[in-house]
C-alpha cells in the first residue's frame, strides 16, 4: 500500500463520500452505549452541515479513507464526525486532518478547536491528549476536549515587555498559572514586573535564581504574586515542595523555566515563551491551556493569532 494521500476542505458536493467514510469509521468502532448518532447521519444532513461550515476529506489513492465536518461553537471550530478507516489506519489520516483544521480555525479567526470524545475510546482520548487536546468538560461517558491556538506578539523594547505584562494582569486572577520560557536575558523577569505592577503587589519584581520563590503580597484587596524560578529544579516534586507562605489556589504564580515541570501544578494555564533576536526584538508566544480559557479574549490584549 502507498502512503500517498491528499487532504481538501470540501462542501456539500462530496457530502456522498464524507458520508461513506463516516459510516464505516463509527461502524467499525467497538459497541457502544448509547450507540453513535454518525451512523443516523444522511448524505441530507452532511451536505446541509458541509454547505454552512465546510468539512475535510482525505483521499488515498484516489478512494475516501478520512472525514470530519466543521462547526463553529462560539470563539471555537468544533470538529464533527472525524472518521478514518481502518484499512490506511498508521499513514497519519488522523493528524492531517487536525493539522488543517487548526489551520483552518486560525484563518477563519476562531481561538480554538473543540470535539466531543467518548470515554469508552481510550485510544482516541490518548491521541487527542498527544496533540495537545486537555478535557474541558464531562456529561457521562461523552468527554469534551479542548485546544486553544496559540497567539504571537513582536516586542520591539524591554518597555513594551513590561507593558505587555501590565496588560496581562489585568486578565489574571487567583489561582491562575503563568509558565515563562525563552533565552536568556529575552525579558522573562521583565514581563512579569510588569504583571506585578499591573496585580499592584509589594516589592521589586527582580531575578528570583538565588531564592527559587518569593511572594508579593496585594497592595490592595487582589490576589498576591508568587514568583517563582525553576532553573535549579530537579522535578516537579521539588516545586510541589516550595515552602512558599500562600496558597497558590489564591494567587497568581508565575514560574519561569518552568516548561516540564509547573504544568502539573494546574490544568489551566498560561504558557508564555519569548525569544530574542540580534536586534534585540523579542517574539512572544502566548498559548492558552484549559477549559479557564475557552471564551476569555486574549486577544484584545492586542496580539493577532499565529499562523
Amino acid at each position: 500500500m502507498s502512503d500517498d494521500t491528499t487532504i481538501r476542505e470540501v462542501d456539500g458536493s462530496r457530502a456522498a463520500d464524507v458520508l461513506t467514510v463516516v459510516h464505516e469509521a463509527f461502524a467499525d468502532r467497538p459497541p457502544l452505549d448509547p450507540p453513535a448518532t454518525a451512523l443516523q447521519e444522511t448524505v441530507e444532513t452532511v451536505r446541509e452541515a458541509l454547505d454552512a461550515h465546510g468539512g475535510l476529506l482525505v483521499e488515498h489513492d484516489g478512494e475516501p479513507v478520512g472525514a470530519l465536518l466543521l462547526e463553529p461553537r462560539g470563539r471555537l471550530l468544533g470538529l464533527r464526525r472525524v472518521g478514518v478507516l481502518s484499512s490506511v489506519r498508521g499513514l497519519g489520516v488522523a493528524a492531517q486532518m487536525a493539522s488543517r483544521a487548526r489551520e483552518i480555525a486560525q484563518d477563519r479567526g476562531f481561538t480554538g478547536l473543540e470535539l466531543e470524545a467518548r470515554v469508552e475510546l481510550p485510544g482516541t482520548i490518548s491521541f487527542w491528549r498527544n496533540l495537545g487536546y486537555v478535557e474541558a468538560d464531562r456529561n457521562g461517558n461523552r468527554l469534551t476536549m479542548l485546544r486553544m491556538l496559540p497567539i504571537t506578539q513582536t516586542l520591539a523594547t524591554a518597555e513594551e515587555t513590561r507593558e505587555f505584562g501590565e496588560h496581562l494582569a489585568e486578565r489574571l486572577g487567583p489561582g491562575d498559572l503563568v509558565i515563562l520560557t525563552g533565552d536568556l536575558g529575552a525579558g522573562k523577569t521583565t514581563l512579569t514586573k510588569g504583571i506585578g505592577i499591573g496585580l499592584g503587589v509589594r516589592g521589586d519584581i527582580t531575578s528570583p535564581t538565588f531564592v527559587i520563590a518569593r511572594v508579593h503580597p496585594s497592595l490592595s484587596d487582589g490576589p498576591p504574586l508568587v514568583h517563582v524560578d525553576a532553573y535549579r529544579l530537579g522535578d516537579t516534586a521539588e516545586l510541589d515542595d516550595l515552602d512558599l507562605d500562600t496558597d497558590i489556589d489564591e494567587a497568581v504564580t508565575v514560574v519561569e523555566w518552568g516548561e516540564g515541570l509547573a504544568e502539573a501544578l494546574s490544568g489551566d494555564r498560561l504558557e508564555l515563551s519569548l525569544k530574542q533576536a540580534p536586534d534585540e526584538q523579542r517574539t512572544l508566544t502566548l498559548t492558552p491551556v484549559g477549559p479557564r480559557w475557552r471564551e476569555f479574549d486574549l486577544g484584545s490584549i492586542g496580539l493577532v493569532t499565529s499562523g
